[in-house]
């Protein structure tokens, strides 16, 4: 279930799975971040784009740090 809902998270089972997964994550994050936070300035749709900025957020974390545990083969 965890690769449909993460699936880059899926190929850190090798070091360099692990940093493409991570470097995508953290990128992903970056700019998809910065475009929704322009986007949350917009007086009437500010508050919609700040929920949607935290979670996509939120999103990218839980799957960065279930790549780590993939990686460590804590979990399948």
């Amino acid at each position: 279930m965890l690769a449909k809902i993460f699936p880059l998270s899926s190929m850190s089972t090798t070091i360099k799975g692990l940093i493409i997964s991570l470097v995508i994550y953290f990128l992903g994050d970056a700019v998809l971040g910065f475009a929704v936070g322009m986007l949350a300035k917009i007086p009437i749709l500010g508050i919609i784009f700040g929920i949607v900025g935290s979670l996509l957020g939120l999103y990218c974390l839980c799957g960065a740090v279930i790549s780590l545990l993939i990686y460590l083969k804590v979990i399948k």
